[in-house]
């Protein structure tokens, strides 16, 4: 199991660089802002915990900022420990499903609490916002989905053991 876990945070990594990099291509081509998303779900949470970030102005800011971008990261190799656990446990979709339902779930990890928190309301969102969201996290489901197969390629499944005279 440990395995499993190891590689669900190798594949969430790899999804993770992979959703940041489409992310800011299309920031780049649109010429659209980072979105302060995050640091404000994170500003809520901490403040409804009895954790407030600490500081003042813009040092506040650039903490939200950097915990916002630590949780889209946690967010991200989190779901692919998940995945990688349930791959483990023996659900194994094709490619294409698994890549489809991984980035779903990271998607519903990311924006069920903004809408719980009252930071966006995805009802409101138009068609531009929601492929803004969509596609980076179907291209992290994918590649983290496609690490998984890939780094699992070279393992025995779960209960499975190799013989030794076979190789098989």
């Amino acid at each position: 199991m440990m395995r499993s876990v190891v590689r669900g945070c190798a594949a969430g990594a790899v999804g993770t660089t992979v959703l940041n990099a489409v992310t800011f291509a299309d920031m780049a081509l649109r010429g659209r802002p980072s979105s302060q998303a995050p640091a404000q779900t994170v500003d809520k949470i901490a403040g409804g915990v009895g954790c407030p970030v600490p500081g003042a102005g813009e040092a506040r800011e650039n903490r939200l900022s950097g915990l916002g971008g630590l949780s889209g990261i946690a967010v991200g190799v989190g779901t692919g420990v998940v995945v990688s656990l349930a791959r483990h446990a023996g659900l194994r979709p094709p490619w294409w499903l698994g890549g489809l339902a991984t980035g779903a779930l990271a998607m519903t990890a990311t924006d069920l609490p903004m809408a719980r928190l009252g930071v966006s309301d995805p009802a409101g969102w138009s068609v531009t916002d929601w492929v803004s969201d969509a596609v980076p996290h179907l291209m992290y489901g994918l590649a983290t989905y496609g690490a998984l197969l890939v780094a699992a390629r070279d393992q025995p499944d779960a209960g499975q053991v190799k013989s030794r005279t076979t190789g098989g």
